[in-house]
């Protein structure tokens, strides 16, 4: 993958999981990092979120590479909050060239007994903060006539599934969104790219309550009582993907040589996308 030396990338939900892989990977290859992270649980995600502790790991892991780090605890539901932090942060780095949208829960429920609050969570979380996220960066970079744009669908944003109506819901609308996107900016030597992985090995995944849902047979199933279910939801024969799997696109997209690709979706899903048209 080509350097980013001399620019700047904003990574959201970059306390853990793919956030803290792309923004390590990008500041190794010379950039400097604006990392958020909203920090807290919600009532509404039946998993524990990042902390603080999380934040101040990764941006410790980015400062080891030699570069600067940024970090803010902001929610991207919340525009304000988002406008705030690309302000301080071209104040302090002077641009952001490459935003990556990649903040992000999992809300599973059946659509009878899904709650007003776990939708809202949901929308709010996966699909108004990406929307946030593009809006907040894209005047900036229209102003220098540049920027890398990704953000982060899911298989599950091009297939239904049991129980992820309201996640499946946010995630096929961040592929609307990154094509619209992509046209409005396309005159502006700006790029929008989504990516939509599949089973990605982070808490989002490896949780109680996640593997409950999964074996409700069992009382307290582990991992490997849910690898054969988490396997069966990919083409190949593999439970889950390493989160750097993720970031390779994420280095591809944000790359200055990628100036022609553009409204894209580039599935990493073990294989899934072939059972799917589009």
């Amino acid at each position: 993958m080509e350097g980013f030396e001399g620019r700047v990338a904003l990574i959201t939900g970059g306390a853990r999981g793919q956030g803290r892989s792309h923004a390590v990977a990008l500041a190794e290859r010379g950039a400097d990092i604006v990392l958020c992270d909203r920090c807290e649980d919600s009532p509404a995600v039946n998993y524990p979120l990042a902390t603080a502790a999380d934040l101040d790991e990764t941006a410790e892991l980015v400062r080891a590479t030699g570069r600067r780090c940024l970090t803010a605890k902001a929610d991207t539901a919340d525009r304000g909050a988002m406008d705030a932090l690309v302000a301080e942060a071209e104040s302090e780095f002077g641009r952001i060239d490459i935003a990556v949208a990649n903040a992000g829960v999992s809300v599973a429920a059946p659509v009878q007994s899904l709650t007003q609050e776990q939708w809202s969570e949901a929308i709010g979380s996966n699909l108004t903060g990406v929307f946030n996220t593009v809006g907040a960066v894209a005047p900036g970079m229209i102003w220098r006539g540049y920027g890398r744009i990704v953000t982060i669908s899911s298989m599950l944003g091009r297939a239904g599934n049991t129980n992820m109506a309201a996640y499946g819901a946010s995630k096929w609308g961040v592929i609307g969104l990154t094509k619209s996107a992509a046209l409005d900016l396309a005159p502006h030597g700006i790029t929008v790219n989504a990516i939509a992985p599949g089973n990605i090995s982070t808490p989002m995944i490896h949780n109680d309550a996640l593997y409950r849902m999964m074996r409700p047979d069992l009382e307290a199933p582990g991992a490997d009582d849910v690898e054969p279910v988490f396997r069966s939801l990919h083409a190949q024969p593999v439970a889950w993907l390493d989160a750097f799997e993720i970031t390779r696109v994420v280095l591809f997209f944000a790359a200055e040589g990628s100036a022609h690709i553009s409204g894209t979706v580039l599935p990493v899903d073990a294989g899934n996308a072939a059972r799917v048209t589009g």
